[in-house]
């Protein structure tokens, strides 16, 4: 009888057991942390904060901020390269450190170290200016910067210097190129006059209804969503766009099933009117959401592309 009492006790004790680690896998069983790559202030921090409260809820478990500012983001992206926590830490923000930045400078990670859960917003990349500059169109500026050597130009990026390099030749600048940390940098110092002329992925929406800054063109293939007057590169001459998506990426070893729980979350925040009026109104950016599929043909090819301009640079 005692025997038989045993066996019942071991075998509750071990049902309970594989019950109790079923629960443990659940994900996510504890709170997840996202990273940022640039300094509080800009326009992924403004849009990040956000994303996390709305995330949270959906998830049901705390989002902490982090931010890991440095290389446009790919100090914050060689981090995540690192992480074992499978889906527990992520990075949001521009996708141009996973496409490009790896091609221009050396780094711990490559496009295939990641995965890449969702797309949330298409970026308004900007080459923007200051109110108080003798010029308020890119042809202005061009003539300007013929007659006046050494304009400086900030970025928090590597990638557009290739762009911007490649202008100047052609229209025969002479640039100061400044790097900074992101757009909570580049404000100041483009409303102050200290800098001349800036890229932009969306701090500037906060600066243009007042007149702060003004928007000479666009960086991506298509005319900004809120500033149709200002021209793409291609539609001045320039054979270059920089395209960019906020997204989630996760570690490459991240299971299936993680994240497909991250995307359906994601997709549910896409609907959230916080997150479409901190976005669409405040930062004036479209709001989209991108599978997986859809972000790695996109990336694929945004790679090439890439590639094909930085070899054009070196000619």
């Amino acid at each position: 009888m005692k025997i038989k009492t045993f066996f019942r006790l071991a075998l509750y004790l071990s049902l309970l057991l594989g019950v109790a680690a079923i629960a443990d896998d659940k994900f996510p069983s504890h709170p997840l942390t996202m990273l940022i790559g640039y300094n509080p202030g800009g326009s992924t921090d403004v849009q990040g904060r956000v994303l996390a409260e709305v995330l949270a809820e959906q998830l049901g478990q705390p989002v902490n901020i982090i931010h890991n500012p440095g290389a446009g983001g790919g100090v914050a992206a060689a981090m995540l390269a690192s992480n074992t926590d499978q889906g527990y830490v992520f990075q949001f923000g521009s996708s141009l450190p996973f496409t490009i930045a790896p091609l221009v400078a050396p780094a711990s990670y490559e496009l295939g170290s990641f995965r890449y859960v969702a797309g949330m917003t298409l970026d308004q990349v900007a080459i923007v200016t200051g109110a108080g500059k003798p010029f308020s169109t890119w042809q202005e500026l061009i003539e300007y910067g013929r007659d006046n050597p050494n304009l400086i130009y900030v970025t928090p990026f590597t990638q557009d210097r290739y762009i911007i390099n490649h202008i100047a030749r052609r229209e025969g600048l002479n640039l100061r190129i400044v790097p900074i940390t992101g757009g909570a940098e580049m404000a100041p110092l483009i409303v102050s006059g200290d800098a001349d002329f800036a890229i932009s992925g969306g701090t500037h929406s906060a600066y243009t209804d007042t007149g702060e800054m003004l928007v000479l063109a666009s960086m991506i293939d298509e005319r900004l969503v809120s500033y149709p007057e200002a021209p793409t590169l291609r539609e001045l001459g320039y054979d270059a766009s920089m395209g960019s998506v906020r997204v989630i990426a996760v570690p490459a070893d991240t299971p299936d099933e993680r994240v497909r729980v991250l995307s359906d979350a994601l997709k549910a925040v896409t609907h959230d009117p916080r997150f479409i009026q901190v976005t669409e109104e405040r930062l004036k950016m479209p709001v989209v959401f991108m599978s997986s599929e859809e972000l790695d043909s996109l990336f694929s090819r945004q790679v090439e592309e890439y590639k094909q301009l930085i070899a054009d640079s070196v000619e």
